[in-house]
């Protein structure tokens, strides 16, 4: 899916692990889970989104994308996406 919006409680994040990018280089990526009434999601986070946020924090995905990954959906912010900390 695209042009996803998505607001939710972060319940737990994974530990940063370093990724090869198929246009060359090195990024690093966690997992966050999602949470909200309907459910949970994982949300990939990269680089500096990994340090914008914490568990328990309240963010917002706007214009996100979902895909399937190791057999799970998970929720991109992407490039054209934004990822908000709400207070």
């Amino acid at each position: 899916m695209r042009r996803v919006d998505a607001e939710g409680e972060v319940a737990d994040i994974s530990e940063p692990r370093s990724v090869n990018l198929r246009m060359g280089g090195q990024a690093r990526v966690a997992e966050a889970d999602l949470r909200d009434d309907t459910g949970t999601i994982k949300l990939s986070l990269w680089d500096d989104q990994i340090e914008m946020v914490k568990i328990g924090a309240r963010v917002k995905v706007e214009n996100g994308y979902t895909n399937s990954f190791r057999g799970e959906i998970r929720l991109n912010v992407g490039r054209y996406g934004k990822l908000s900390i709400l207070e």
